[in-house]
């Protein structure tokens, strides 16, 4: 059964913010009974990082399977939906909110990216955004 983002308008003209997100029959969604459908836009639970992963199980979590990804991102609340952009012909995308000031959305993956990578070595590592950087995680 497909998945739908429920979303309202920002103020900018191409970004809206997603509110809710169920499973339904596009009929369902066409009959008006969750409010108009003009609001609803579909979104895909196997995409991520606009790459389509296999359903789990039978495959193993996280394993690419070559399908389409669809608008980037599965939608969750409180996700940007950004008709700005159009992939494959679909119009709009959906990524998560900007984390942090200097985070950069990678425009390929929309994905936020820290403008330092994260460290290879030692760690876990936290981001300060203060001094722009990865710094040690502050143990219990």
């Amino acid at each position: 059964m497909p998945y739908f983002a429920k979303v309202y308008p920002t103020g900018l003209a191409s970004k809206f913010i997603v509110d809710e997100v169920i499973s339904a029959d596009q009929d369902f969604i066409n009959s008006g009974a969750v409010g108009s459908p003009a609001n609803w836009i579909q979104t895909s639970y196997n995409t991520y990082g606009n790459v389509h992963y296999a359903p789990s199980p039978p495959a193993e979590p996280g394993t690419p399977d070559g399908g389409t990804p669809f608008r980037a991102n599965y939608a969750g609340i409180g996700y940007v939906y950004d008709t700005s952009y159009t992939i494959d012909g679909v119009v709009g995308v959906f990524y998560a909110p900007q984390p942090y000031p200097s985070w950069i959305l990678n425009t390929s993956t929309f994905l936020w990216e820290a403008p330092v990578p994260y460290p290879s070595e030692g760690g876990p590592y936290v981001w300060d955004e203060a001094t722009l950087s990865w710094v040690l995680a502050p143990t219990a």
